[in-house]
């Protein structure tokens, strides 16, 4: 199974991540088979940059994100949520039932 992570680079206690395609069973740091950007949490604000249509393809293909990059694409608005997708949102109401 490919899975779309987080690959680990940068100096100690400096961490920077490549985000890259890579099989399941491969070690974090091990092969892979495609950087599709990078990721850095030490700026301010933090930098996280990829190849949205490589993402798109990898994604179309069956590679499955991990659970920190499903947080990281989500935040920038590049997948949709899940309740999102299954039901409008409700609206408030003002008062309370009584």
């Amino acid at each position: 199974m490919l899975k779309i992570r987080l690959r680990r680079t940068g100096a100690k206690k400096q961490p920077a991540y490549r985000l890259v395609v890579a099989e399941s069973t491969a070690p974090r740091d091990g092969t892979f088979l495609e950087i599709l950007g990078h990721y850095n949490p030490l700026t301010t604000p933090t930098t996280f940059e990829i190849k949205e249509e490589r993402v798109r393809q990898w994604l179309e293909r069956g590679a499955q994100p991990t659970e920190r990059v499903e947080r990281l694409l989500k935040a920038r608005g590049f997948l949709e949520t899940e309740t999102q997708a299954e039901a409008p949102a409700q609206p408030e109401t003002a008062g309370s039932a009584a």
